[in-house]
């Protein structure tokens, strides 16, 4: 499932984004990366501990925790901490790839499957020219390029790549979700039918019917989930 997902940050917080980003310590994004990862990688990256990364990872996160769509269509468990990079200048691409299956928590011990992965853009779209995020799906490949506060969640096994930007700079957040359902098509129906759910009762209200829907919903999260 490729889900756009509108207004996760306010314009406010995009604001506060912007201005910690324009004078944050960027580095090479391919320190820390994998021998192949590293072949096709040229981007910018925040350090995990530095001080704007800290304060936007935790805005990023009170964001999805108000955020009902999100927690409908991922169903999270565990969340990888939130990361910032930047494409532009002489560094402006990511080729191909698939993100790694497994990420460790940073100081934790703990695991992370990487069911879904996640990304919120921080610049304008016109404020940058290319920088398109592809994924590649079962409809083909989808080129994403999102308003600032926007994010789009996908399968963490697509493959997928990042344009090279050309013209101004890409920002964004990127982080991975183990779900608490693992399949992607079991996420897909559950999220249909919440939606589907929500819909009904708006337009005609809680009755026998949308109550034995509920039901049916959380018994198949019941059924799927592993928490």
């Amino acid at each position: 499932m490729l889900l756009h997902l509108p207004d996760i940050l306010t314009p406010d917080e995009v604001h506060q984004t912007q201005t910690l980003l324009a004078e944050a310590p960027w580095s090479d994004g391919r320190t820390g990366a994998g021998d192949q990862a590293r072949q096709v990688k040229n981007n910018e990256q925040l350090d995990h501990d530095c001080t704007q990364a800290q304060t936007i990872r935790a805005l990023v996160l009170r964001a999805l925790d108000r955020n009902p769509l999100f927690f409908s269509a991922a169903l999270p468990k565990r969340i990888f901490p939130p990361r910032l990079n930047r494409y532009g200048g002489d560094s402006n691409y990511y080729g191909n790839h698939i993100d790694g299956s497994v990420r460790y928590l940073p100081g934790s011990g703990q695991r992370v499957r990487t069911d879904v992965s996640c990304t919120i853009f921080l610049a304008e779209p016109d404020s940058y020219d290319g920088g398109e995020l592809c994924i590649a799906d079962t409809y083909g490949e989808q080129a994403i390029k999102l308003p600032a506060g926007h994010m789009v969640l996908y399968p963490g096994t697509s493959l997928h790549q990042v344009k090279p930007v050309t013209r101004g700079y890409r920002l964004a957040c990127f982080f991975w979700i183990e779900s608490m359902v693992r399949s992607d098509e079991q996420r897909r129906l559950l999220y249909e039918l919440d939606m589907n759910l929500l819909a009904l009762r708006q337009e005609y209200g809680d009755g026998a019917e949308t109550t034995a829907l509920t039901g049916v919903y959380h018994n198949l999260l019941r059924m799927w989930a592993d928490t």
